[in-house]
Parts: structure tokens; C-alpha cells; sequence
């Protein structure tokens, strides 16, 4: 089975080719692969946290579905382990819209005979991915003030499985 390429070839912001063909039905893609993220919301989603905290991104960039889940998976763990089920609540803010495309190329000894390449290949989906712009929340996570030390190092552990920088923002939560 084919391994995943690295986040590099994926990472840049910009408008993919589109295909614009005679026949309707070769310009559009024609189904989306199945999001890797199990869940988007997690912990108790019921109760009012006294504090927010916000992992913003730095730069620009795309993010695939599984390097969400993994983040996701990282700092949930965290969370569940110090402050049980209903100690906190978080939340993936972004979710990933943008479907990436492959076109493959025979590799190996020789195929440099019979494929190589074009100059606007369409591709089939291989996975999808979030754009993101400079300063976008990517997680949202609640709790109360007693326990702002362990959301932080949860969102700090989901950072580091990100393929960008992220800071953290800690905000009091209004009651309204």
C-alpha cells in the first residue's frame, strides 16, 4: 500500500488547477475521500467554563485531516487523563473542506517510456485537507481556572503535531 506523501507537498495556499473539459462530468471531482477526524467536539459540551483558550496558527498554510486527528487524539488524551469526561470541553474549529488531488506516474525501472507527465493533471482525491490563514483558530478548548495549566499544555502537545507554528490564547469567559 502506498505511503502518504509528506505535508510539504500539500502545505502551500493556493487555488488548485480545475479542469474545464467539453463533457460536464469530467470537470468536477467526482466523490470526496472519507474525513480522517473521528469527532470535532469532545468532553462536556453542557456545562459553562469560567475560561477559553485558543490555539491560533502563525502562518498560512494547509493541514490535512490526519494531522487534525492526530493533534485531536494528543490532546484529548492529556485532558481525559487530568480532569476526567466532564472537566473540560474542546472543540477542532476549522474543518477540512479543501480535497486534494494526485495524479500518479508510473515509477520505477523504465517508466520514463510511457508516462511522463502533464503539463494540468486533474488527479484522483487522495485525502483532504483545511486551509488555513495567519491567526485562524484551530482548537477551542474550555475550562475553569483551576485548570488552565493542563488545557494549555493540551493544546501545546496538539501544536506540536501540527505542521506550523501555533500560540495560545487565554481568554475569561462572560456569561451572556
Amino acid at each position: 500500500m502506498p505511503r502518504l506523501r509528506k505535508f510539504t507537498a500539500y502545505r502551500n495556499v493556493k487555488r488548485p488547477y480545475t479542469r474545464i473539459s467539453k463533457f460536464k462530468s469530467k470537470s468536477f471531482i467526482k466523490t470526496s475521500p472519507n474525513i480522517h477526524v473521528v469527532t470535532f467536539e469532545m468532553g462536556n459540551q453542557k456545562k459553562q467554563f469560567s475560561h477559553a483558550l485558543f490555539l491560533n496558527a502563525t502562518t498560512e498554510l494547509q493541514i490535512r485531516d490526519n494531522a487534525f486527528e492526530s493533534a485531536r487524539e494528543t490532546a484529548n488524551r492529556v485532558l481525559e487523563k487530568t480532569l476526567g469526561v466532564n472537566g473540560f470541553r474542546m472543540q477542532i474549529a476549522v474543518y477540512p473542506h479543501h480535497i486534494l488531488r494526485e495524479h500518479s506516474l508510473a515509477a520505477g525501472a523504465g517508466a520514463d517510456r510511457f508516462s511522463s507527465g502533464m503539463a494540468h493533471p486533474f488527479g484522483k482525491p487522495i485525502g483532504s485537507a483545511a486551509q488555513i490563514r495567519k491567526g485562524q483558530t484551530l482548537f477551542r478548548a474550555w475550562v475553569d481556572k483551576e485548570n488552565i495549566a493542563v488545557a494549555q499544555k493540551a493544546l501545546h502537545r496538539a501544536g506540536t503535531k501540527l505542521p506550523c507554528t501555533c500560540s495560545i490564547v487565554i481568554t475569561e469567559n462572560i456569561p451572556g
